[in-house]
């Protein structure tokens, strides 16, 4: 539980904005979330993985998600893994395929038949898992898990869920707004 309030502390007072925004759904906000403003910081990344890998479901065999949010997450929770003595690959999932070489959409050590998870920053419509989750399959993959760092609890969980697959959240933005500065 220290990690999670300490990550909790870390996303309200790094990352956590009010104002007026324009999210990548499209949908307007008095809240922004900038996740990259913990994941690439040193202790807000390694509680990131930590936490994220605390809630992997055992048959995970990657964890994947669309670039550049989920970048840093990935590479920290394959690194922990394998400290962890529960190794898992990783892939990343561009944004358009690649206009050169084997053209991929993904990169990374995946295999059709992989077991994996979709991970991402931040989740308010899910619009940017369920992309990662279609390319995954498309690879002929079986997505058995999806989590995000902070879920804004604006219908992506549902979303989610509502198509099919597990979805975990390790914060959520009403704790983040809740936690006194």
């Amino acid at each position: 539980m220290e990690d999670r309030n300490r990550f909790i502390e870390l996303v309200r007072r790094r990352a956590y904005k009010e104002g007026h925004f324009v999210l990548a759904s499209g949908r307007e906000s008095p809240y922004y979330v900038n996740g990259k403003m913990v994941t690439l910081h040193p202790e807000g990344l390694s509680l990131a993985a930590r936490l994220a890998l605390d809630l992997l479901i055992p048959e995970i065999q990657a964890v994947g998600g669309l670039t550049l949010g989920a970048d840093p997450i990935i590479g920290a929770m394959v690194a922990l893994s394998w400290e962890r003595q529960r190794p898992v690959d990783g892939f990343i999932v561009r944004k358009e395929p690649k206009d050169h070489g084997t053209k991929s959409l993904i990169e990374g050590p995946l295999e059709p038949g992989t077991v994996v998870c979709i991970v991402e920053d931040t989740t308010t419509t899910g619009g940017s898992l369920m992309k990662a989750v279609r390319a995954a399959e498309d690879a002929g993959c079986r997505v058995a898990q999806v989590i995000t760092l902070v879920d804004r609890e604006e219908g992506g969980g549902d979303a989610v869920r509502e198509a099919g697959y597990r979805f975990d959240a390790v914060i959520t933005l009403a704790e983040v707004r809740d936690f006194k500065v």
